[in-house]
Parts: structure tokens; C-alpha cells; sequence
């Protein structure tokens, strides 16, 4: 692999040479690999399509929870969010112990392993939001809750500079993998001042299908505000807002 150097950049191929524009800048690097017909057909590759295969449910059961908390994850993620999600759901998939290699699923693996992933690496919920909060996932109802006693904002929650009003928002999500749909239900506080005024108690029902046989999933977050003019701003476009899976019940 080698840096384009020059004036004028290519993008494309040209005999061996492929050429294209990476975060690291514009590189030209030889072809390589291994025909594709070899990997799909021959046996020393089956521990290699094995893991391709499972990679590639662990992208899918990924994007369908993105899409199960999308209202929630537009101002609430970082840049490397899919590709962190991504690895942790093959986690999920290898704790299968009922199938083979290479057939290994969310539902038969260990979807409890999300618990706790933060959707923001750079605004973690552990290390935002300290006032105590009860998470509950009622499967037989179908009732998602989160609760949260009175607090003062400016003591229990750390704000990113500049910010004058927050909301917490949450989400509770029951999730088909193998048919990649989900039931949403999503819930969230009026705006509130980050001040020393002490909040209500805070209690967010969120509904899913009751007696589900699916995987549940609470998700608890914060988006933060900046007042000026009497008009609010998302603060610094979300860079900081958390938001994390509180709690999972795979079944």
C-alpha cells in the first residue's frame, strides 16, 4: 500500500492497481485475494465462510436495533457506533451453544451481552447521568419502564459546557432478528433547566407486545440544549448526548 503523491488523484483500477481515497488520505495498493470461487468451494475455507457468515448476521441483528432506536440514535452516537455494535453482537452470536459453527444466531446466543453499550463513546450514560434510576422489563405485560426519583441537575447530571436545558429520553424495543423487524415504543421528559431546582420524579412506560417471545431491550439516554434568544439549540449537534441499553431480556 502506497500514498498517491501529485497534483491530479485516481480513484479506480488500472491493471494490478487499485486506487482509491481512505481516511489516511488517496492510496494505490496491487490487487490481491483469493478467487471467489475458491473461497466459496474449497474446504480449507470453511472455518473462513463459517465466520463470514456469522459476521455478516452480527451486521444485520446491528442494523435492525439501529433501526429499532433510530429517532432515539439521531442526535445520540458516534462515528464508530456501527462497527462497535457490530463486534459485540458476534460476542452474542458465538455464545450460541445450541447451533453449529457457521448457523449460530442471536436468539439462540446471549443477547444479554448488550446490556450496558453506549451508543456515544465520547457522552457514556454511566459517567453523565448519576441520579439513581430503576429500569423494568415485563415481558408478560409487555411493559418497558424506567424510573427516576427527584434530583437536582446540577449536582447528579455532568453537562457539557454551554448547556442550560437537557431532556432524558428512553425506548423500550421488542426485537425480531431473524424476521429483522421490531415494535418501538419511545418516551421522554418535557425540557428541562440544568439548574439546582430539584426535577419530579421521572417514570417513562413504554409498550411493547405483551407475552413476546422475542428479545426486549430498555434504552435511557440525555440530549442537551443550549437556550438563546428564548429558542433551543441541540447543543454542540448531539456530540455529547448519551445513550445506552439500561437493560435486556433475551428470554
Amino acid at each position: 500500500m502506497a500514498k498517491q503523491k501529485g497534483i491530479i488523484k485516481l480513484k479506480g483500477t488500472i491493471g494490478d492497481i487499485t486506487f482509491y481515497k481512505s481516511k489516511d488520505g488517496y492510496i494505490a495498493r496491487e490487487k490481491g485475494g483469493i478467487d471467489a470461487k475458491r473461497m466459496a468451494n474449497d474446504p480449507a475455507f470453511q472455518r473462513t465462510r463459517e465466520n463470514g457468515s456469522e459476521f455478516g448476521r452480527a451486521g444485520k441483528a446491528g442494523k435492525t436495533l439501529r433501526l429499532a432506536l433510530r429517532s432515539l440514535l439521531l442526535n445520540s452516537s458516534d462515528n464508530r457506533m456501527v462497527s462497535r455494535l457490530t463486534q459485540l453482537m458476534v460476542k452474542v452470536i458465538q455464545a450460541d451453544l445450541v447451533n453449529e459453527r457457521g448457523l449460530r444466531n442471536v436468539i439462540d446466543g446471549e443477547a444479554e451481552l448488550l446490556s450496558g453499550f453506549d451508543f456515544n463513546i465520547t457522552g457514556k450514560l454511566a459517567t453523565t447521568l448519576f441520579a439513581p434510576f430503576v429500569g423494568n422489563i415485563d415481558r408478560v405485560t409487555g411493559e418497558i419502564s424506567v424510573g427516576i426519583d427527584s434530583f437536582v441537575p446540577g449536582n447528579m447530571l455532568i453537562a457539557p459546557s454551554g448547556t442550560t436545558h437537557f431532556k432524558i429520553k428512553s425506548a423500550g424495543a421488542e426485537i425480531d432478528f431473524e424476521a429483522e423487524t421490531f415494535v418501538t415504543s419511545n418516551a421522554e421528559t418535557a425540557m428541562l433547566p440544568w439548574d439546582m431546582t430539584p426535577t419530579v420524579a421521572i417514570n417513562h412506560l413504554n409498550m411493547v407486545t405483551p407475552n413476546s417471545s422475542k428479545p426486549l431491550f430498555l434504552a435511557l439516554g440525555l440530549e442537551f440544549y443550549q437556550e438563546v434568544n428564548g429558542r433551543m439549540y441541540p447543543l454542540k449537534n448531539g456530540a455529547y448526548n448519551p445513550l445506552a441499553l439500561v437493560q435486556v431480556n433475551g428470554l
